[in-house]
């Protein structure tokens, strides 16, 4: 009777360590890691909570799963000795890679396996510039501010109101061009927000059914018909 207990109570404890494999595996290396925690996170309802999780002692390589109902963003957090540092990336279903160095997590990590995170990828390539070249007027603002020269602080306005206006348009032309993405609406809802409802009109007409269902088409479908019924409300 002793020995029966003692199996069934290995058994039972073997099937609550065992966790299923989700459809999505996020899979990589993490270079000179020799102790921590690694956390697979999302969002909901704007609180980021964990889904899986992997305490690694003097190896470097990982292995974490979710089950994806729809393409989301999804955080690859190190909880080491010191401070947090995450990894964002867009989750789906398959095997996604990602690799990187304790030393600078987070800063350039090679992702592959995502094709929405290709597509935010090279949108990420060009609104870097576009953040590089505001941060350039901010700082010529302050100069022309502290010399107190009116021309130019009226001209760097000018400039940067025009920069806004072009970054609007290319995440707005972006998001039309790959409209058979989750990562079309996903722009749209991260960097759109306070753009004119009649681009973010022109870029829901252009997604397909499909993405229209997923997460992200969804909140688009609400964050739009939101915005139109406060516009009836104001009129």
């Amino acid at each position: 009777m002793k020995r029966v207990f003692i199996i069934c109570l290995v058994a039972v404890i073997a099937a609550c360590s065992s966790k299923k494999e989700g459809n999505m595996v996020v899979q990589g290396t993490i270079k000179g890691l020799q102790k921590g925690t690694l956390y697979l996170q999302k969002m909901n309802d704007s609180v980021l909570f964990n889904v899986d999780s992997v305490s690694l002692y003097g190896k470097e390589v990982f292995k974490l799963s979710d089950d994806v109902n729809s393409p989301e963003m999804y955080f690859l957090t190190f909880d080491g000795n010191t401070t947090e540092k995450r990894i964002m990336f867009f989750g789906e279903q398959g095997i996604i890679t990602i690799n990187d160095n304790v030393e600078k997590f987070g800063v350039n990590p090679t992702i592959e396996g995502s094709e929405n995170q290709k597509i935010m990828n090279d949108y990420f390539k060009v609104t870097t510039r576009f953040q590089d070249q505001r941060l350039d007027l901010i700082e010529q603002d302050l100069t022309a501010r502290k010399d107190k020269d009116v021309t130019k602080v009226a001209k760097i306005q000018k400039k940067s109101d025009n920069l806004i206006k072009r970054r609007y348009l290319f995440a707005a032309n972006y998001a039309i061009n790959n409209a058979d993405y989750e990562a079309s609406p996903y722009i749209a809802l991260t960097d759109l927000v306070d753009a004119n409802i009649k681009l973010l009109d022109t870029i829901h007409v252009s997604l397909s059914p499909k993405i229209k269902a997923s997460l992200y088409g969804k909140k688009l479908t609400k964050f739009i018909s939101e915005i139109k019924e406060n516009e009836k409300e104001v009129n």
